[in-house]
């Protein structure tokens, strides 16, 4: 069967059609993406809600996980060894790493206020003497104690007898569970949510933010 002429002209015309979509089509999709692009990278990112609290929540956290496991290493190496001995080169490798941990949780603790009057002392918006953060004073105070348990078990295991050493790893452990505590009390951490677990006592003057919600 012969197709006319007129049926001919458009089918020729329907075929060029179609090869020109199928040149141009890929190209046109790929400036549309490339322009969506460019306008989501313009674009100002929203902030993450609360993103600052939680920040600051992540780090103390952290901070405390830092104190815990050099401290962790020096009990296990001390636990393990005989008669707990350590050498001085050992024990003062292992001790390092707690001092520096510790280290960081004291510098966070504002220094106290001098007197009225005196040069140099730490005054609010009013020249009053600011007063210190209790949280972080506490959270000091439970390192500053910690290292000194951590130096008795140091000298312990390098020259004192097992019933020494024995003593001085029951302080530092008791003196990790103060530091631990001192973290959750004192540092601006939400309430516990888990059923059963018991009410924390607060800190006076340090923000305590709710339980999440969902237990």
């Amino acid at each position: 069967m012969r197709m006319s002429p007129k049926a001919g002209l458009l089918v020729s015309s329907a075929v060029c059609g179609a090869l020109a979509l199928g040149i141009a089509g890929p190209a046109a999709y790929a400036a549309a993406d490339d322009t969506t692009a460019a306008r989501s990278a313009s674009a100002p990112s929203a902030p993450l809600p609360g993103a600052d609290a939680l920040l600051a929540q992540t780090k103390t956290l952290g901070d405390a996980g830092g104190v815990l496991a050099p401290v962790t290493d020096l009990l296990n190496a001390v636990l393990k060894a005989p008669d707990g001995k350590l050498s001085a080169a050992d024990a003062t490798k292992l001790a390092d790493p707690v001092k520096a941990a510790l280290a960081k949780v004291t510098a966070a603790a504002p220094a106290a206020p001098a007197a009225p009057g005196i040069p140099g002392g730490v005054t609010g918006v009013s020249g009053a003497p600011a007063a210190p953060d209790p949280g972080a004073a506490l959270k000091a105070k439970a390192a500053a104690d910690l290292q000194a348990k951590v130096d008795a078990l140091v000298k312990a295991s390098t020259t004192g007898s097992p019933t020494e050493v024995a003593a001085a790893v029951k302080a530092v452990v008791t003196s990790e569970v103060n530091v631990v505590v001192s973290v959750v009390l004192g540092g601006g951490l939400p309430a516990p949510n888990l059923p059963g677990l018991p009410t924390l006592p607060t800190v006076p003057g340090v923000p305590q933010l709710p339980a999440t919600p969902g237990a």
